[in-house]
């Protein structure tokens, strides 16, 4: 699975992965302001909600992942929903597209694409692959149907930092991609609950 860092081209072979997470009154789309400085939008969050409830999905707990933030920005959220409060962020990689210049990233569910795909998606079962744990992703909307096809899974590359930077970091073939060390504080949400974790990506 390459991983672009300019100059530097990484190339990684492996079996599976990305191969070929008292508050104040908010107007619906206003961005919610909490202790930190991460934010998701309350249409979302509230949607969100509405979705796992419907379909069984943990109502404590979802992610959010911003893509429409640059890639140096923590843009991958851990947020308490009866809270409406984000209480992690990391920095999250996005899918080259088979276009190794362009730092803006696009979007596609096509199989072969190694694109990121936008939509709702459903965190399946943990397993260890060619980057160490890793997640099945289960794509719940026409826009990422195609992800468990295409080996598109939520695991961690030591080439994404644990702190922003004013750079872009390096690119996926269309996993959401985290630092080890952030990959371990998912786990711990997603490990504890028998019911499956809603993870929204999203752009703007």
């Amino acid at each position: 699975m390459p991983f672009i860092r300019l100059p530097l081209l990484i190339i990684l072979t492996g079996l599976l992965g990305c191969q070929t997470p008292h508050h104040p009154k908010v107007e619906e789309g206003e961005k919610l302001q909490v202790e930190n400085p991460y934010s998701v939008n309350t249409q979302k969050l509230e949607a969100a909600k509405a979705f796992c409830k419907q379909n069984g999905f943990n109502e404590g707990v979802a992610f959010f992942s911003d893509m429409n933030l640059r890639s140096g920005k923590k843009r991958f959220f851990i947020v308490d929903l009866s809270k409406d409060s984000v209480v992690h962020a990391g920095l999250v990689a996005h899918g080259h597209c088979r276009s190794y210049a362009s730092r803006v990233p696009s979007f596609s569910n096509e199989i072969g694409s190694n694109c990121t795909s936008l939509g709702k998606y459903k965190v399946g079962y943990k397993y260890d692959g060619s980057f160490g744990t890793a997640y099945k992703l289960y794509g719940l909307e026409p826009s990422n149907s195609n992800a468990f096809d295409r080996f598109v899974v939520l695991h961690a590359h030591s080439c994404v930092p644990n702190s922003e930077t004013v750079v872009g970091i390096c690119r996926s073939e269309g996993c959401p991609t985290v630092s080890p060390e952030f990959l371990e504080v998912v786990s711990e949400y997603i490990d504890e609950t028998s019911q499956p974790i809603l993870l929204w990506m999203y752009n703007g």
